[in-house]
């Protein structure tokens, strides 16, 4: 896995094998176990995938070395019997999702849906409107400490300063770009979906390659099983010397390292219903501009 463009995707765990609110109820904890234990006993390839987290794009949700079991038959296509018998459901507002990176499918990603088919996307100031609507996400963090004309007033300034025509773009984030926009706004087409990472100033996300392809979702994280305090570097490195590096440090700092409270925590998506209405945008608090130098690093 490349080190540069892979810090906001998740690795194959090698450590283990005003909007209207969805009526669709969310899973409750009985059901959430359940499904647990289902993938458990039942298979670890169709079923679940173990994945592990090596960079901070989706910080402070989730952290550099959390494990995750991925469920991959939550947006699985429902048959005629199936339907009745397992949880299956449609990607929604809030539900962070598990994707083939889709400038490189060999690489995995993890991020939060913020647009589905139809939506209207634009970001100023750093706050997200869809629809027309400023969103109170409470599941983001801005760490910089300053704008970035790129990220965070967004498609704006991507078209009037030109980047649209980049040649160094990737094809789908110039076809967002040039066909895509309207009125200033991202307009998500169908069978797509917009997505950020929780940590924006650190995240390589659709405002840099553009849309998800519905194809390309594999599943949504289920749970934590374990979580350890470990580098980027630890666990995106693929020499054997890294790999001694890593066993070393969990043989030594195992039982103090490994995040205890993380362990067996359940992930759940933020959905519309838990969005307050009509939310009054607040101005952007005061911080230096600087320039769009590179792609994120995470």
């Amino acid at each position: 896995m490349a080190r540069d463009n892979a810090s906001p995707t998740i690795a194959p765990d090698t450590a283990a094998a005003a909007e209207t609110p969805r009526t669709e109820p969310p899973r409750g904890a009985i059901a959430e176990w359940t499904v647990t234990i289902l993938l458990l006993l039942f298979g670890t390839t169709a079923l679940v995938q173990a994945f592990v987290i090596p960079t901070a794009s989706m910080e402070d949700t989730l952290l550099i070395g959390d494990h995750l079991l991925v469920d991959k038959m939550a947006y699985a296509p429902a048959g005629s019997v199936s339907k009745y018998i397992l949880p299956y459901e449609e990607v929604k507002h809030g539900d962070i999702i598990v994707f083939r990176y889709p400038v490189d499918i060999t690489q995995t990603f993890v991020k939060r849906v913020i647009g589905v088919p139809g939506d209207h996307i634009k970001i100023i100031g750093q706050q997200v409107y869809r629809n027309g609507v400023v969103l109170r996400e409470p599941y983001i963090y801005h760490k910089a400490g300053f704008l970035d004309p790129y990220k965070d007033d967004f498609p704006s300034f991507a078209q009037t300063s030109g980047s649209a025509m980049s040649p160094e773009l990737a094809p789908s984030w110039r076809d967002m770009l040039s066909n895509h926009v309207q009125n200033g706004e991202v307009v998500v087409p169908p069978d797509s979906y917009f997505a950020m990472g929780d940590n924006r100033d650190n995240s390589l996300d659709s405002r840099f390659w553009g849309f998800v392809p519905r194809q390309n979702i594999i599943g949504k994280p289920l749970m934590i099983y374990w979580s350890y305090q470990a580098t980027t570097e630890d666990l995106t490195g693929n020499s054997i010397g890294s790999l001694l590096s890593h066993f070393g440090d969990l043989a030594l700092h195992f039982f103090s390292r490994t995040r205890w409270s993380r362990t067996f925590h359940f992930i759940r998506g933020f959905p519309d219903s838990e969005l307050p209405k009509g939310v009054t945008p607040q101005a952007p608090p005061a911080m230096p501009v600087r320039p769009s130098t590179a792609l994120p690093l995470n």
